[in-house]
């Protein structure tokens, strides 16, 4: 008798933790009880967040070994014991009853309930309805409606705009409690809708606009193999939602504690959770860093500066690094028909709380409309999908402005004339000054040509007999590489300013520079001290100068001044790809399709090494750091030091010292 009692306890137990996904009126849930969603995705129950004693109940992943919560009814009143119990009603209400009888808690509903039931979908939707009408439309209520610190797929992130229903995150007070926290993530009707994060009542981050594709201030937002993603904005909701590509994916966006909007993906092999992208990621996304008029540009330092026309309102302020008052214009704007717009390429649109949509004008008529009216401040289109259509206005300043590498937009600034013509004379008059040089030098040098034209063709001959015989010799180090003289570095990188010190590696520093031309180089200064020398100088030089390939850097010419041993490369704006992977914000810039795209780039250079190359070369020191990175994140080899080349019928070497990191 013993053990049959003890298998109808078992039995007990395990019927209580398998509870179907429906509860009928008068139905309870106890603590220790759960339901399962039929299709075995999310768990209903009672739940403790840590060990005190606080209770709630709550929708969870039951398929996330981690147990993850992604819904709480109860996150201001918790239960202090676990005597709680979980009901439906007769008029169709939830409610969550105390020890003592008393309702902490109730699902609210004004619609005449008729044989009401709850349950809890495979979406993770817990909804009233009546009877079995699964129309979502005659809901009497439902969980997704009001949402906690978590979106699910399918879940509308937004507003009603007929029953003022507003459906935002709201963070947990901290990881251990789900009271709610400091932030809220919300989309703001204002204008043309936008996302924005608060701490309170202060706006901490911005998404911008929706322009028909993606939210301005998400570009790296774009169609992934995980989830698709929408925008509606119509006369009765306005509201974003997305919904898995693949139903065997589980990803959720989260609106943490400290106040970032990050989605999640679980990975069954590692056993947790893995960050897939996140809303902030870089200082520019802090909302209106360079105050009014100022645009933010992160990879400049200052990453701050004044739009052109406008200059600092505190330049002291300014000056110690203090954006915040923002810039105001050079020239006081007055409003005249003369008026002109100026173009700004590849930003985030500024905030468009105090702005005006229309989706049938063109941009011609938009600005029409800009210029006749004395407030507007700037225009563009609303949705940039072929070719652009809409018309975005703003009115008074303009504020939260980022400069992008990608997936950009542009707007266009009211000027007055004198600014704009301003402009104008600074561009063509530095073409005429070019012009009038180009006409004097040419006059000149054709004089020179005539006059030397026997001595030309005699170097000529000597240089192409020389060249022939480097070619016989792979291991000529006279090559014919572009020099460049001292003066000329010192000017680029203004006299190796600390302000242009790029990095530091085993060959020495390496410097930002701008020559006359406008053309940014980076520029490798051997160091007295450097742990390589003269023979890895030579050896970057014979072997990088022969290479030519997408996926490997470009060498532009070398320096050679007494002491002074320099290598001038083209620069790349985005540094190395170590910059990214090891640092925890700038790592989420790389999502999984662009590490896709590093990692062939630097298979199809290694190729080129191995097999396609006039020499066949190991690199012998690849590393992150010696991978960098161009203006559209194409990565390029670099620092060939250390390198070894082989002749075409060679396919081992032996090498007299150890080399590499």
């Amino acid at each position: 008798m013993e053990g049959f009692a003890t298998l109808v306890l078992v039995f007990s137990i395990l019927r209580i933790s398998i509870a179907v996904d429906t509860m009928t009126v008068n139905q309870i849930i106890t603590d220790g009880e759960t339901i399962t969603s039929a299709g075995g995705s999310f768990e209903l129950g009672f739940f403790s967040p840590d060990s005190s004693k606080n209770r709630y109940v709550g929708i969870w992943y039951k398929k996330v070994a981690t147990r993850t919560v992604v819904w709480v009814a109860n996150r201001q009143i918790p239960l202090t014991d676990s005597s709680g119990v979980l009901k439906v009603t007769d008029r169709g209400t939830l409610v969550i009853l105390n020890g003592t009888n008393t309702t902490i808690w109730s699902s609210n509903s004004s619609r005449p309930a008729q044989n009401p039931n709850a349950q809890l979908l495979d979406s993770g939707n817990l909804v009233m309805k009546n009877g079995n009408d699964s129309d979502s439309e005659n809901f009497l209520w439902q969980s997704f409606d009001y949402p906690c610190d978590t979106l699910l797929p399918g879940m509308k992130f937004g507003r009603n705009r007929v029953t003022g229903l507003d459906r935002y995150l709201s963070s947990w007070k901290t990881t251990d409690d789900p009271s709610i926290g400091n932030f809220t993530y919300r989309l703001d009707p204002g204008g043309s809708p936008q996302l924005l994060v608060r701490n309170g009542s202060t706006v901490t981050f911005r998404s911008g606009p929706w322009n028909g594709l993606r939210f301005s201030g998400f570009p790296q937002l774009r169609p992934n193999s995980v989830y698709r993603y929408a925008f509606i904005f119509n006369d009765k909701e306005m509201y974003y939602t997305f919904e898995l590509v693949n139903s065997s994916v589980i990803t959720r966006l989260v609106l943490s504690p400290e106040g970032y909007a990050q989605r999640f993906t679980w990975i069954d092999r590692t056993g947790d959770w893995i960050l897939y992208s996140s809303a902030q990621t870089d200082d520019c996304d802090s909302y209106a860093l360079c105050g009014v008029y100022g645009i933010c540009k992160i990879n400049r330092s200052p990453k701050c500066e004044c739009m052109k026309g406008f200059e600092p309102k505190f330049q002291s302020n300014w000056d110690m690094a203090d954006w915040s008052d923002g810039c105001v214009r050079s020239t006081p704007m007055v409003c005249q028909k003369s008026n002109g717009f100026l173009k700004y390429s590849g930003v985030k649109l500024p905030d468009t709380r105090n702005s005006w949509l229309n989706e049938s004008m063109n941009l011609k008529e938009c600005a029409s409309l800009c210029l006749r009216n004395c407030s507007c401040t700037a225009y563009t289109n609303s949705d940039i999908r072929g070719g652009g259509s809409g018309c975005l206005l703003w009115f008074g300043d303009l504020t939260d402005i980022r400069e992008y590498t990608e997936n950009g937009q542009d707007f266009y600034i009211r000027m007055a004339k004198s600014e704009l013509d301003a402009f104008a004379m600074t561009s063509s008059g530095s073409k005429g000054a070019k012009r009038k040089w180009v006409i004097v030098s040419t006059v000149s040098i054709v004089g020179m040509i005539l006059l030397s034209l026997v001595l030309t063709l005699y170097v000529l001959r000597k240089k192409r007999l020389r060249r022939k015989g480097a070619e016989n010799n792979e291991r000529e180090e006279d090559l014919e590489l572009p020099l460049f003289d001292l003066d000329t570095i010192l000017n680029a990188t203004d006299n190796f300013s600390n302000d242009n010190k790029l990095g530091e590696g085993g060959f020495g520093p390496v410097y930002k520079g701008m020559l006359q031309d406008g053309k940014e180089i980076a520029v490798k200064r051997l160091s007295k001290e450097s742990r390589q020398g003269l023979d890895e100088f030579k050896n970057e030089v014979i072997h990088i100068s022969k290479l030519q390939h997408r996926n490997l850097v470009k060498l532009l010419g070398c320096c050679i001044h007494g002491e002074e041993k320099m290598l001038i490369y083209e620069y790349m704006p985005n540094k190395s790809l170590d910059f990214f992977i090891f640092d925890g914000m700038q790592s989420m810039v790389l999502d999984w399709p662009k590490r896709f795209v590093i990692i062939n780039g630097i298979a199809r250079g290694l190729l080129y090494l191995h097999q396609d190359s006039r020499l066949r070369i190991i690199h012998r020191d690849l590393k992150a750091g010696n991978v960098l990175l161009d203006d559209e994140m194409n990565p390029r080899i670099s620092d060939f030091g250390m390198a070894r080349s082989f002749r075409g019928n060679e396919s081992e070497a032996r090498t007299k010292r150890v080399v590499g990191t």
